[in-house]
């Protein structure tokens, strides 16, 4: 069935969070333990929900201080340290103008997602904005897409998500939708054999050219 809906995680597929995140875990490991991590430690947990990872790292007592220590710090740095990656601005609004219908399917809570649309100018373009505060499950877990798909009135057949790590993978498999992983992802090599894709997209023009053939 043809693709009607392209469904896009913020993190690391649409904006280049990299920096600012692992900067934002390197502080909270600093304030909690006096060291930073192994940056490709920190790496094997994007798109995982923040507070898994605080309560698996810092223990369930720090979790809520540990959150908030991550959070204060990108705040004050969000808008100045995110840009889209390469041409994924222009991707978004060549989809949004050859009639495709676009949804955001993000880990990140909803403010700091709306901030990075707004800052990309790219707000508009998304019919549907899912972020992790209003969910009961997440990722791969696949609520965030059933709820979005139902929002859109649309299927799992009819839906392509577009992410950069195992989570949006394992999460558009679970719900029944094409995948496509962007291969600026810093997922690890034996994770995208672990979990393969059904497109590995080195460009903005290569997943336009395949969304467009299906």
């Amino acid at each position: 069935m043809a693709i009607k809906a392209v469904l896009i995680d913020f993190d690391g597929t649409l904006a280049n969070t990299n920096n600012i995140v692992l900067k934002s875990f390197q502080h909270t490991y600093r304030t909690f333990q006096g060291r930073e991590e192994d940056p490709e430690v920190i790496y094997r947990t994007f798109g995982e929900p923040l507070r898994t990872t605080m309560d698996r790292v810092f223990g369930k007592e720090y979790e809520d201080e540990a959150v908030e220590v991550y959070r204060s710090y990108q705040m004050d740095r969000f808008e100045a340290l995110i840009e889209p990656f390469p041409g994924m601005d222009q991707l978004v609004k060549q989809l949004s103008a050859e009639g495709y219908r676009l949804a955001l399917v993000t880990s990140r809570v909803k403010d700091s997602a709306v901030r990075g649309l707004k800052k990309f100018g790219l707000e508009e373009d998304f019919e549907v904005i899912t972020t992790v505060d209003e969910l009961v499950h997440h990722k791969p877990h696949p609520e965030c897409i059933l709820v979005t798909l139902e929002q859109m009135g649309l299927g799992p057949e009819e839906a392509v998500m577009l992410g950069d790590t195992r989570f949006d993978i394992l999460c558009g498999k679970n719900a029944g939708c094409r995948t496509i992983l962007v291969d600026w992802s810093v997922m690890p090599e034996e994770e995208r054999q672990e979990y393969p894709a059904d497109l590995v997209a080195g460009s903005p023009d290569e997943i336009m050219k395949w969304i467009t053939e299906r």
